[in-house]
């Protein structure tokens, strides 16, 4: 079985690397009538190569300057490249351009074809051979072959296919679980069969039948059929060129730079971190806030550059950036990228996705930059412990690892079960339900335990006699961690660490102690007696003051204490029930009221064993509460049942 390859062609305008490829396949790639009527490629073609041990898929780009965006969509997934130049124009600008585009992509393995050679003599090519060499000093195609060939006269062809077989077997086979994705390039209709689009797949394999996910759309959709350079096949795999036939979307909504992959492997974002590189030769340093044009995939999106570590970068340097983009784009943790200027005329530089979907970095912020540099000097486990720790309280799941951390998707697992595997792991698993859990950072549950903690200390300090808080209080004021099943698991496993204390009610800080000395917690027992004993006839707080003595300016906290502990309920100011009394009268008033007209004030009071100077507030409570309306002169249940209600069996 041959082995699938990607091969590019690259180089300046009309040095024949269109007639090159004729050469090569017999095929001209030049489909367009433009390209026909004016002799130029203007947009990439395609061309098949079978060379025995190697099938190769040949992707032709443009040489001219106004057409970098379709050489650069067109060299993203290539695993080699013939740099094209031709004998009678030595290296031309755009030779110089391709060659950094093709370093700025990441790209191994290459070989030079000097064309045109039947137009020169020998002194004439052997000059030009050492301005190449000269040229490509330094990059990886230091040590690559020259070979000398003429399209027209065939002279070299034999001998170019067998140094491109050299090459092929030097470039290593991927091993491995890799999930399927491929930046489209090109779109069409087949009547009958709907829409197609192609492209180079970069990594893993699909099957007709399967689903992928079309983005940045976010849409799902399902593969009809494929073909492989022409030909229907029932799968197509990393370094084919493939013909997608895709159910139920329409050719119109299909562009360049939209990405068919694995259900859940991409997500869109329109903010990326990165290593950002500019080319030795730039005209000028890429600036903070500068405007480019962001290249990645098949896709070009404009966009701005946010320094991280500097001002600026000098031709030649390095620096992290994030990229704020106009539309959203789709990468992977160490994907190449170009970024050119905001005309399309020069390329500023490039560089690697350091995190394909990020917030916003703070400038030189220490920390972060330092762990925004763990993504790319760190290990594997380095690198998905920072994508965790960045992920936040929203915590992360096993694709963010895949994506944000170049993890193998059939080592992922294993990788997470590792990493926590230990009481003090590095990675926790929160239970927000027995069906649904959140993976977490260990520093984020620290620092969710600290939170809420520090929540708690705030409300004792501020009621220092109170020994419990109502727990939904606490856990309102952590709503921005955006997730009230996460900080109710973390105050459960606060529970069971003990350093809570608490039921589904009320909580405390375990450590904290209320300040209620021996006369405080007898004049409380005695307030909360009293009241009950009262019943709907209350006393007024003020009359504790004698039986308080020197305790008398704590009144209002002891009260709040009651409060606080559900023994007295607030009806008014300084109007008070005991919560079991409070719970009776709704009760009472409840069940007269359902089996019988609205009460007056006179007869509530009548009912509760009141007078009116109680009864009046007690109502107004009642009101509030949404136990009773008012209709005129009469107290009625707030939510009455309605007639269907009525009939509905009792259980």
């Amino acid at each position: 079985m041959p082995r699938d390859l990607i091969l590019g062609t690259a180089g300046h305008i009309d040095h024949g690397k269109t007639s090159l490829v004729k050469a090569l396949t017999g095929i001209d790639c030049d489909r367009l009538p433009e390209e026909k009527a004016r002799g130029i490629t203007i947009d990439i073609g395609f061309a098949t190569l079978d060379l025995g041990d190697y099938r190769l898929g040949i992707v032709d780009v443009p040489g001219h300057e106004r057409f970098i965006k379709n050489m650069l969509a067109g060299a993203t997934g290539i695993d080699l490249v013939v740099l094209v130049i031709a004998t009678d124009d030595s290296v031309m600008p755009q030779t110089r351009e391709h060659l950094e585009i093709l370093r700025l992509l990441g790209l191994r393995h290459g070989l030079i074809a000097l064309t045109k050679c039947d137009l020169v003599d020998d002194t004439t090519r052997e000059v030009v051979e050492l301005e190449i060499r000269d040229l490509v000093q330094g990059t990886f195609l230091e040590t690559a072959p020259i070979v000398p060939t003429s399209a027209y006269s065939g002279k070299g062809i034999p001998e170019l296919k067998a140094a491109i077989v050299e090459i092929c077997r030097t470039i290593e086979e991927k091993t491995g679980a890799e999930w399927f994705r491929m930046a489209i390039d090109r779109s069409f209709i087949v009547q009958g069969h709907g829409t197609i689009v192609t492209g180079s797949v970069t990594s893993g394999s699909v099957k007709v039948g399967d689903e992928l996910d079309w983005q940045p759309r976010g849409e799902r959709v399902r593969v009809r059929s494929l073909q492989n350079h022409d030909q229907a096949v029932e799968e197509v795999h990393r370094g084919m060129r493939a013909a997608l036939n895709l159910a139920g979307i329409r050719h119109e909504d299909v562009i360049r730079g939209q990405e068919v992959a694995t259900p859940g492997c991409l997500v869109p974002s329109r903010t990326v971190t990165v290593r950002l590189h500019c080319l030795k030769d730039a005209r000028k340093p890429i600036k903070h806030r500068a405007s480019v044009r962001f290249h990645i995939g098949t896709s070009e999106i404009m966009g701005t550059v946010s320094l991280l570590d500097c001002d600026s970068i000098p031709p030649g340097g390095w620096g992290l950036a994030q990229l704020f983009l106009e539309e959203p784009a789709t990468a992977t943790w160490g994907q190449p990228f170009v970024v050119r200027g905001p005309s399309a005329t020069y390329t500023l530089g490039g560089g690697q996705v350091l995190q394909p979907v990020a917030k916003k970095i703070r400038r030189r912020h220490l920390e972060m930059l330092e762990r925004v540099e763990k993504l790319w000097t760190g290990s594997a486990e380095e690198r998905a412990l920072t994508v965790a720790w960045f992920s936040g309280f929203s915590g992360f799941t096993a694709a963010d690892l895949v994506r944000g951390a170049n993890i193998p998707p059939d080592q992922v697992e294993e990788l997470i079960a590792r990493l926590a595997a230990t009481q003090r792991g590095a990675l926790v698993h929160i239970a927000l339900s027995p069906a649904k859990k959140l993976l977490l950072h260990a520093d984020m549950v620290q620092e969710l335990n600290e939170r809420i903690l520090t929540v708690l200390g705030r409300m004792h300090e501020e009621f220092p006699l109170m020994t419990t808080h109502d727990r939904q209080r606490v856990q309102s004021q952590l709503d921005y961690v955006g997730d009230d099943a996460l900080v109710q698991a973390a105050v459960e496993r606060l529970i069971k660490q003990k350093q809570i204390v608490g039921d589904l009610r009320r909580i405390a800080r375990a450590d904290f102690k209320p300040r209620l000395s021996a006369n405080l917690r007898k004049l409380k027992d005695k307030v909360v007696e009293v009241y009950r004993e009262a019943r709907f006839q209350p006393p007024e707080p003020a009359s504790f003051a004698p039986q308080a003595g020197g305790n008398a300016a704590n009144l209002k906290d002891l009260f709040e204490v009651c409060i606080a502990e559900g023994f007295l309920v607030r009806i008014a100011p300084d109007l008070y029930l005991h919560g079991e009394v409070e719970a009776e009268m709704r009760r009472i008033v409840t069940e007269r009221l359902q089996n019988g007209p609205g009460l007056t004030v006179a007869e509530i009071r009548d009912m509760l064993g009141t007078t009116r100077k109680y009864a009046v507030p007690l109502c107004e409570y009642l009101d509030a509460a949404g136990v009773t309306k008012r209709e005129g002169d009469l107290r009625v249940l707030a939510a009455a049942p309605t007639t269907e209600d009525a009939k509905q069996p009792s259980e």
